[in-house]
């Protein structure tokens, strides 16, 4: 991140940049693994920034989280058991956390100093889901643990920072890592994964590399695209699974959402 007086410049492409006007700078630190800023914007609110990358904000948190989350769990008749790969901010266990049939939400992410931060900055994104009952946390590499657990998931999210070379989860997006993922899916289980900004100018970056990879292991793969606009582009997600998708009309989508859910969404419908 470039702070420039009171504006925040953000790369967006190599020849494109994006300028906010900063109302206020919460933090901004170095943990463990990353550099991190919580910041608020006059447009968008309070924002998570990671190495440089906004990660989500206020004003569109939703459209994100909504669309990572929701999709996929109605792939599933029932979810029960539900693992969440990073998510700091709260926001994916908060929308996981809305479907009545889930028992236990598992949230593994690295940085316990992420989170703290979040809860402390971000209430808004998490809503108190972290002192849910039904969440467990955990602070560990993820794939560290989906290879050494014996637990096994009816919904598999993965809301990791993007894959940059030599960051944090450049190996959570290989091959390799998603056979270990597999692996702890029950039979009938959906993984789902953001897979970086597809639009026009940007879906080279990882988008299609992420749905091809994915499609050699599993036998039903689905990419869906939404317009972020605190991301300045589309954004990418890939859901898959060994057992074919739920078919459902937009009216039966709306009413499997109305059954399920805890609470209205603000953006994802049929």
């Amino acid at each position: 991140m470039d702070m420039s007086g009171n504006w925040y410049i953000e790369s967006i492409y190599p020849d494109l940049s994006m300028m906010l006007k900063v109302r206020e700078v919460y933090y901004s630190g170095q943990t463990a693994y990353q550099k991190v800023e919580v910041l608020e914007s006059e447009l968008f609110g309070r924002s998570l920034v990671l190495d440089g990358k906004t990660q989500s904000t206020e004003r569109d948190e939703h459209i994100y989280h909504e669309t990572l989350v929701h999709p996929a769990m109605l792939c599933h008749p029932e979810p029960k058991q539900v693992f969440i790969g990073g998510g700091g901010e709260g926001g994916t266990l908060r929308e996981v956390l809305a479907h009545s049939s889930v028992e236990s939400a598992t949230m593994i992410d690295l940085d316990p100093e992420v989170v703290a931060l979040c809860r402390e900055y971000l209430p808004n994104h998490h809503q108190g889901s972290f002192d849910d009952p039904r969440t467990n946390l955990i602070h560990e590499d993820a794939r560290g643990y989906l290879e050494n657990t014996s637990d096994s998931y009816d919904a598999i999210i993965l809301d990791l920072v993007d894959p940059l070379e030599g960051g944090t989860a450049a190996l959570l997006y290989t091959q390799e890592f998603y056979a270990i993922a597999k692996a702890r899916l029950n039979p009938g289980g959906v993984l789902v994964t953001q897979s970086g900004p597809a639009g026009l100018l940007s879906f080279k970056e990882c988008f299609t590399t992420i749905f091809n990879t994915l499609s050699t292991l599993f036998s039903h793969t689905k990419a869906a695209q939404v317009h972020i606009p605190a991301f300045q582009t589309l954004w990418g997600f890939t859901i898959v699974s060994d057992t074919p998708f739920l078919q459902m009309s937009e009216d039966e989508v709306d009413a499997e959402l109305a059954r399920r859910l805890s609470k209205p969404l603000k953006y994802y419908d049929g």
